[in-house]
């Protein structure tokens, strides 16, 4: 274990309420909260893979300056197809396409998360999971598109909500689907003997 863990300030570089809940599911309590405000476009022609992993590099760079002396987590979140990545979205008209496409066939979900505490850890790791949804009828995406649980969320879809009732499959990790892969975070903040108490 390596020393001065324990009362280390712990960062979390997301404003996502699910990663917050998440974190909590395993007695992780941040002692702060902070939003990076980075551009999240994707470049032309990026993989998802390195899109994701860019993310959460960027908005750790952001965090670092402002908590350079603190354990700081960051993470991002993308649903896709082959190469094509299904963004999050606040327009309806967006969100139908999205479900359509996903609609019927797997997809993939993978979250990126960064954590970082100088002189301890610097790691950034990609954790995949697969998803299969059910053959969506037009009644069943206009009524999920009423509840407006999709909106902000990356696949205009949360698992964790109603639309769990569309999902046939599943291969890999829960948790991360909804937006922290709880087992690899908790083994990265165990490998520097970090523990929080509430």
């Amino acid at each position: 274990m390596l020393s001065n863990t324990k009362n280390l300030k712990f960062v979390l570089g997301s404003s996502s309420p699910r990663r917050l809940e998440l974190l909590k599911q395993i007695n992780f309590y941040p002692n702060e909260i902070f939003k990076p405000e980075i551009n999240e476009e994707p470049q032309k022609k990026e993989l998802p893979i390195l899109y994701v992993k860019r993310m959460a590099k960027e908005k750790m760079d952001v965090l670092k300056k402002k908590f350079p002396n603190d354990l700081i987590l960051t993470a991002d979140t993308i649903v896709y197809v082959g190469r094509r990545i299904i963004d999050k979205t606040n327009e309806q008209s967006k969100a139908i396409k999205f479900l359509e496409l996903l609609s019927g066939r797997r997809h993939r979900v993978s979250t990126a998360f960064n954590l970082y505490c100088k002189d301890k850890i610097d790691s950034l790791r990609v954790v995949t999971s697969v998803v299969k949804m059910k053959r969506l009828t037009d009644k069943e995406i206009k009524s999920y598109i009423e509840s407006n649980e999709w909106k902000g969320k990356a696949g205009a879809y949360g698992i964790q909500g109603s639309a769990e009732k569309f999902i046939q499959f599943i291969s890999g990790s829960y948790t991360n689907i909804v937006g922290l892969p709880l087992n690899q975070v908790y083994g990265s903040l165990n490998s520097i003997g970090y523990y929080n108490e509430k």
